[in-house]
């Protein structure tokens, strides 16, 4: 099955059966560190990983595999099948972060994986830890997840460059068949969004409030311009809540009509926001959203503004969800003048451990996490990004998991 790395001989797989995970108690999960910051960040999340599950009596049996520059040194390919092999076949990794290498070959490593896995949900929670600055005034209340479909719109990367034989041919085709005009001197690219990707996408969405207690969930779209595209993902958004989930979700409609405004016990709300509209939505209305769906673009936007709201990429976790697979990664970049110097911050990348944990259905490790890094920092034990806003004690990036790991003993 796999041609240079060979998989650990202890742990388990996981499994999925009718639609669950079936997780034992010592799963095997793949893991690369990936390209710059990924071997300073990856090994100390892995320790705090490793740390959290002791305490509730589980264990992680980690297997390393490649990608990115380390990779190519020992495949001569970024993304090598063994990687990509091992992620289908124990169903969860963690990754850290990857730099798409110049010179063609991938448009981009990590939309490479999401496609060629399915991972078609990047899920990312954003939330405010106590103690790390933020430019908003109330950070505490910007709580919500969003869920941002990762395989359709302009990522599917459909286009053809200026002048060339097929942005030509489709300039004329549009002209002759269809009376629509462009420039000749114009790039051609196309936006295609699905029925089937929507409606799974906003399924994953409804099902976490439901299962999370969340109270609603918005759409989130251009659908005033894009009718037919970003407009559709509204309205079958709108369908799969009404024809699936009846008993679970009622409109912001039927919200004012019939409840008088008030939400009803047990009731998810299902509304949606046109996308400018939401951006500044996110900073003055924070407390009002819950779990945020939005195609491919509009969710890359606005999940790094969002992350901005409580203190920005270094602290904010991610994760690409298909059925029954999963990779768990930061936001941030891998910012390669600072790798091996022992000075980032690990924060998101240990958080992203901590989501990864609660997917595996260990939330009680998940939140000890979470607790142990909010006291670490309330205690002003931080990296070189937080100690130049807030002051404090200066470490690195080892030592910082290492008072993590210490406050998460006391929990």
């Amino acid at each position: 099955m796999f041609e240079k790395v060979k998989p650990p001989a202890e742990g388990e797989k996981i499994e999925y059966r009718e639609g669950k995970l079936i997780v034992p108690s010592n799963p095997v999960i793949p893991y690369f560190e990936g390209d710059g910051i990924g071997i300073d960040v990856v090994p100390a999340a892995i320790r705090v990983i490793d740390s959290a599950v002791e305490k509730i009596g589980k264990e992680i049996v980690w297997f390393k595999v490649y990608a990115g520059e380390e990779a190519y040194k020992i495949y001569c390919n970024y993304l090598p099948a063994d990687t990509l092999n091992a992620i289908k076949y124990y169903r969860v990794a963690l990754k850290g972060p990857l730099t798409t290498p110049v010179g063609g070959g991938y448009r981009s490593l990590n939309v490479t994986i999401r496609q060629v896995l399915d991972l078609y949900a990047n899920v990312r929670p954003v939330y405010h830890l106590k103690g790390v600055p933020s430019p908003v005034k109330n950070p505490e209340k910007v709580n919500f997840v969003i869920f941002r479909e990762s395989t359709e719109d302009v990522y599917a990367g459909i286009e053809w460059p200026r002048g060339s034989k097929e942005a030509l041919k489709l300039i004329e085709i549009l002209k002759r068949d269809f009376g629509v005009k462009i420039r000749e001197d114009s790039g051609i690219g196309i936006k295609p969004i699905s029925e089937f990707a929507t409606k799974r996408l906003i399924r994953m969405a409804i099902r976490y409030a439901i299962e999370n207690e969340r109270k609603s969930v918005t759409l989130v779209h251009k659908g005033n311009i894009m009718k037919f595209t970003e407009g559709a993902f509204r309205d079958w958004g709108y369908e799969v809540a009404k024809q699936e989930f009846t008993d679970f979700c009622i409109t912001e409609d039927e919200l004012n009509k019939d409840f008088g405004g008030k939400q009803p016990e047990g009731k998810i709300v299902v509304k949606d926001r046109i996308a400018d509209n939401m951006f500044q939505q996110i900073i003055t209305r924070s407390e009002e959203y819950d779990v945020i769906a939005l195609p491919n673009l509009n969710g890359d936007y606005l999940s790094d503004a969002a992350a901005s709201l409580v203190g920005g990429l270094g602290i904010a976790p991610g994760s690409n969800i298909g059925d029954g697979i999963a990779v768990f990664e930061p936001i941030h970049g891998s910012a390669p003048k600072y790798a091996g110097q022992n000075k980032v911050n690990p924060t998101a990348e240990i958080l992203t451990g901590a989501l990864m944990l609660e997917f595996l259905g260990w939330k009680e490790a998940s939140e000890k996490i979470k607790k142990s890094i909010e006291m670490t920092i309330e205690q002003g034990v931080v990296t070189y990004d937080l100690h130049r806003q807030i002051g404090g004690k200066l470490v690195g990036t080892r030592e910082f998991a290492n008072a993590v790991i210490e406050n998460l003993n006391t929990l």
